[in-house]
């Protein structure tokens, strides 16, 4: 029972951008605006984050947690809760390793799909494999 209560943190990012972004129109995936020819270049203006802040992904048993927090006060503004890497909670976009779109959960059972990317590949990175070995430990 103590294992249920304990949280871990698994990676902390200084800076994470976070974006609006449309519907998925395809199960193709998620892609981000990089070539501005691509259909819904303009939707996810990337040089206007819609919210900036620091990125912790932290653990409970067998679930991770990313939350988006402020960098100054560690007030949470979002958090997304995985219970499976990769799966629906999280998804790499297409044609970038920067990007991804995670599913928010509001706790009250209400939940969005948001964008999130990282200024540095190597933070990318970090996250992609912070919550790959999270869940080939707890598998």
């Amino acid at each position: 029972m103590a294992d249920d209560t304990y949280e871990s943190v698994l990676c902390v990012k200084p800076e994470v951008h976070v974006y609006r972004i449309p519907p998925r129109a395809t199960n193709r995936g998620y892609r981000t605006p990089m070539d501005a020819h691509r259909a819904g270049a303009s939707e996810w203006k990337l040089d206007e984050p819609a919210w900036s802040g620091r990125m912790k992904i932290t653990a409970k048993a067998k679930i991770a947690y990313i939350k988006l927090e402020d960098k100054n006060t560690g007030e949470l503004f979002a958090q997304a809760p995985v219970e499976q890497y990769p799966g629906s909670a999280v998804e790499a976009v297409t044609d970038s390793s920067r990007y991804f779109v995670i599913r928010i959960d509001d706790g009250n059972g209400r939940h969005a799909f948001i964008g999130i990317g990282f200024a540095d590949r190597g933070d990318s990175f970090d996250f992609n494999v912070a919550l790959q070995d999270h869940f080939k430990w707890v598998a």
